[in-house]
């Protein structure tokens, strides 16, 4: 890699490969790779010297090559030595006696600068992301998506776009996908190809690979910032306006039951976090999550986050049984991160027994929509309801409906807040309270302004 194509046919001379200690690599999958690097030096002409690749090329050529190497044979012994799952001060002390030892055989074709910068780049690929660190330490990206390779996206200030960022090749991605996995004690290969877990800073990851995913592994990792948005960064944000969000405050404080809808990346685990803000300190909270995400200030708060089946296809906890769960823990409030299925009725029977002042999160693409996704969840319970029973409980148990999106221009608004009133034969009744108003378009975002109805609330 890195060499030219051009070619002198009247003077011919063969480059001679830098040879690559194959010693190096003994025992590692690497090996190949080293073979490889080796073959694929092509003939040049040395009398066309712009043909012959600058001692900068082939310095950062042998550096990624060794290096890829090494992280492989480094990766096998952790592995023999059951490391992975060990804490990070152990992990790093052997990285660096690796480095210390393979550094002091001294036949690297490294120069000064890249011996001193191995042990670190290492330490990095061990413990980190490897080529992905510096995206999820640029606090201005909230996504990362790795379709491939060489085929990365990030969102920034709701915006995708195409990264610089490479891996080598499909080993490299699935390398530090497994090594993502296997540090928060999840395991994903070809018999369980799909994983969804948290980073210790506590991104959401979701991973695939083959042959799930036909082409590459893949990996979409959503961050969340060093701090969690408040209401007044919603403000300064303008997702809110001043009257909506100390409406929405007010509500939480008189426990209100409050479900959020939104679709995909709308800012529905944001805006509930920010709203929980306004819960009573003296309240004892339970919290049940998919990926444990809500960071709450208050001082009673319990955590509770669902497992997937192990590599014995047993030990799930559902959402389902942890809702179950926690009206044993004598909670105050309920805020259940999302609801996707059966959950739905355990999480209305709550609501309607006592536990007053619960939140969720639903997908949807409308307030009508979330009623209507609502009653569709309780049927997925297995439950035998009649239609208007499913509907009598939504509309007892839920009062406001919040609604969130993504905008075209990247900003996340609230579109509406309304308040559902009652049933009228079999149709719930809604009014809407609040509202975002749009107006226009500017040049890069989208113009309007949140707006009152001028109907009061029941509440």
């Amino acid at each position: 890699p890195g060499m030219s194509d051009g070619l002198d046919n009247d003077d011919t001379s063969e480059k001679q490969p830098v040879a690559i200690s194959r010693d190096l690599f003994r025992g590692s999958r690497a090996a190949e790779m080293a073979a490889r690097v080796q073959r694929k030096v092509s003939p040049v002409s040395a009398g066309n010297p712009r043909a012959l690749p600058s001692e900068e090329t082939r310095s950062a050529t042998d550096y990624s090559s060794v290096k890829g190497g090494l992280q492989s044979r480094l990766l096998e012994q952790l592995s023999e030595r059951d490391l992975l799952g060990a804490d990070e001060e152990r992990i790093a002390g052997f990285v660096r006696e690796f480095a210390d030892e393979v550094l002091a055989v001294g036949d690297l074709p490294l120069n000064a600068q890249e011996r001193d910068q191995l042990g670190r780049d290492l330490l990095q690929e061990t413990l980190g992301l490897g080529p992905l660190a510096p995206l999820v330490l640029d606090p201005a990206v909230t996504d990362v998506l790795v379709n491939g390779p060489d085929d990365i996206f990030v969102e920034r200030y709701g915006q995708l776009e195409r990264s610089k960022v490479r891996f080598r090749d499909s080993e490299h991605l699935l390398r530090v996908i497994e090594r993502i996995a296997a540090r928060v004690g999840r395991r994903i290969d070809q018999s369980s190809p799909m994983a969804d877990f948290r980073l210790p800073d506590g991104s959401r990851v979701n991973a695939t690979i083959p042959p799930v995913s036909i082409d590459y592994p893949t990996l979409s990792i959503r961050r969340f910032g060093s701090r969690r948005l408040r209401g007044s960064d919603l403000l300064r944000g303008k997702s809110i306006s001043e009257p909506m969000l100390h409406f929405l405050q007010e509500a939480v404080r008189l426990r209100t039951n409050m479900v959020i809808s939104g679709g995909t990346g709308a800012g529905k685990s944001t805006l509930l976090g920010a709203l929980a803000e306004s819960i009573p300190s003296d309240e004892r909270i339970v919290t049940i999550e998919d990926t444990a995400e809500l960071l709450l200030d208050q001082p009673h708060v319990v955590r509770l986050e669902s497992r997937p089946v192990n590599t014995e296809g047993a030990g799930e906890i559902t959402i389902r049984q942890l809702v179950v769960n926690s009206l044993r823990m004598r909670p105050d409030r309920i805020l259940v991160g999302e609801v996707r299925s059966g959950e739905a009725l355990d999480m209305l029977q709550a609501m309607n027994t006592g536990h007053e002042g619960s939140l969720t999160t639903v997908h949807a693409n409308s307030p009508r929509d979330a009623i209507s996704r609502l009653e569709t969840m309780v049927l997925m319970s297995g439950t035998e309801l009649p239609s208007r029973a499913i509907r009598e409980q939504i509309t007892s148990a839920v009062q406001l409906l919040v609604h969130i999106s993504r905008c075209e221009d990247g900003v996340r608004r609230i579109e509406s807040i309304s308040e559902i009133t009652g049933l009228e034969s079999e149709t719930p009744l809604m009014q809407e309270i609040f509202r975002w108003q749009r107006l226009g378009r500017s040049e890069r975002r989208l113009e309007g302004r949140y707006v009152a109805t001028g109907i009061p609330p029941q509440l």
